[in-house]
């Protein structure tokens, strides 16, 4: 809780404060870093039987 009267001092603080969080930029949205980045790589794509399919489940696609 604030109380009293604030001097010249603290209202030119108090102003300086404001003026300050007033200008801030918005914040820059960051750039993807890929697809090694991205979740969807972590899941493996679906297994397809037959001929050479024990070879291709583990091999990444």
């Amino acid at each position: 809780m604030v109380r009293g009267v604030p001097t010249a001092e603290e209202l030119a603080a108090l102003t300086v404060v404001l003026a300050a969080l007033s200008q801030r930029r918005p914040r820059r949205r960051l750039t993807p870093v890929g697809t090694w980045g991205s979740a969807g790589a972590a899941h493996r794509a679906p297994l397809r039987p037959g001929p050479g399919g024990w070879l291709a489940s583990g091999r990444p696609a």
